[in-house]
């Protein structure tokens, strides 16, 4: 009997493993230049309202090109989209900075590059995402999405630390390795073979553009996986909170505040390496509800916590029981969704976890000024325990599904 395959044995294939070089050095390159660009910016203006702009400058573009970046995912060659990505990013990082080492200057240029660097990412997410699937058999599917996120945490952690500490050396330095490190993702892309991609079946531009949105809204477990994790992450994320709990409420230092910082993401790739060799097999759906539940569970004893130990604890535990939930999500998401609209049911549902996590800041820190931090953290954690609830009894073909894997290639449910 052959082994199951595993995050590591993924990588033997030739295609999906320069697709995992090309996201590897393609986030690096994001992390180090997000971290310098947040840095420079602040020096140039003095307004952390500018902070701000930068964030929104590389959001915006996603939402308001999704019915775009999706449709374009599903009509055209996959792999060409990923490279053409990579030779955008490199252009608009080159420009940020250009304008960036002049020593003085108005920060509105580098946001109009920031603004063509989000739509590169935005046409790039449900690409490679899509085509991810493509490139190995579908019982390495699971194995392929334990390897992304575990590739994707490592990266949110070690990126930041590494801008950092490359922008304390020299501002072009940083920019210098990530710019490298962006030309490296391209060239991995162009050693992606062809893969087979399904045309899209709808003969108008109209149907075509809403075809993603129509299949989620009709395929209740597409729907529900994606809308139970846009709920949880939107009330119960505390990560916009940290520094007001570090400072008022642990009485911590700035290390220690990096260290709550680091928790969520250290327990989220602990289980994203668990899972990449002991994979959810049988239960999906009922797992899913429950580490959402525990995840809830989590933000009320982080908001109710006066211990530092304990606080991490509860972050640790919080980022791995997300992971859980997102690998079940992607997983379902690759295996019920036909291969001609996974670029449009993909970048619906980038959009729906990238809002979920900017509206998420928002809603803590509103919460936060209205109610305390404390009070604001634990409603939040009480009000995912209720969506939890209440998606059990919305999704009942979600809360009962088994095998992941219960699809046939045309992404239909198997008799």
């Amino acid at each position: 009997m052959s082994a199951q395959p595993n995050m590591f044995s993924v990588l033997r294939n030739r295609d999906f493993f320069f697709l995992e070089l090309n996201a590897f050095f393609a986030t690096i390159a994001a992390e180090i230049f997000t971290v310098a660009m947040g840095w420079r910016i602040y020096e140039m203006s003095g307004d952390a309202f500018a902070l701000g702009l930068v964030g929104l400058a590389q959001f915006l573009p996603m939402p308001l090109l999704v019915f775009l970046t999706g449709t374009a995912a599903d009509r055209y060659s996959r792999r060409r989209i990923v490279t053409i990505c990579m030779v955008v990013e490199f252009a608009a990082m080159l420009g940020i900075a250009l304008v960036a080492h002049l020593p003085a200057g108005d920060i509105w240029p580098i946001l109009a590059f920031l603004v063509l660097l989000g739509a590169g990412r935005a046409f790039l997410a449900p690409a490679s995402r899509a085509l991810a699937p493509t490139l190995v058999t579908r019982e390495e599917i699971g194995a392929a999405v334990s390897c992304s996120t575990a590739t994707w945490q490592f990266c949110s952690i070690a990126g930041p630390a590494l801008g950092g500490l490359l922008y304390g050396f020299s501002p072009d330095i940083a920019y210098g390795t990530a710019l490298v490190m962006v030309f490296c993702a391209g060239l991995a892309s162009l050693f992606i073979r062809k893969a087979p991609q399904k045309p899209v079946q709808e003969e108008s531009m109209i149907d075509a553009l809403m075809g993603g949105l129509r299949y989620m809204k009709a395929e209740k477990i597409v729907l529900g996986a994606t809308t139970l994790d846009l709920f949880a992450v939107l009330l119960g994320t505390t990560v916009g909170l940290l520094p007001i709990f570090a400072k008022d409420i642990l009485l911590a230092d700035a290390f220690e505040l990096g260290v709550l910082r680091s928790a969520i993401g250290i327990g989220a790739l602990g289980m994203a390496l668990f899972l990449g060799v002991f994979p959810v097999r049988r239960n999906a759906g009922p797992i899913m509800f429950a580490t959402v539940a525990v995840f809830g569970v989590g933000t009320v004893v982080f908001g109710l916590s006066h211990s530092l130990v304990l606080s991490v604890g509860a972050l640790i535990v919080m980022g791995a029981s997300d992971m859980i939930s997102v690998y079940i999500r992607e997983v379902l998401l690759q295996l019920w969704t036909p291969d001609s609209l996974r670029g449009r049911v993909t970048a619906v549902n980038s959009v729906a976890v990238s809002a979920s996590n900017e509206l998420g800041t928002f809603r803590a820190g509103a919460s936060a000024d209205l109610f305390g931090p404390v009070i604001a953290t634990v409603l939040g954690g009480i009000c995912t325990l209720g969506v939890t609830l209440m998606w059990m009894y919305l999704f009942p073909k979600l809360r009962k599904a088994d095998h992941l894997s219960g699809v046939d290639e045309d992404g239909l449910k198997e008799a």
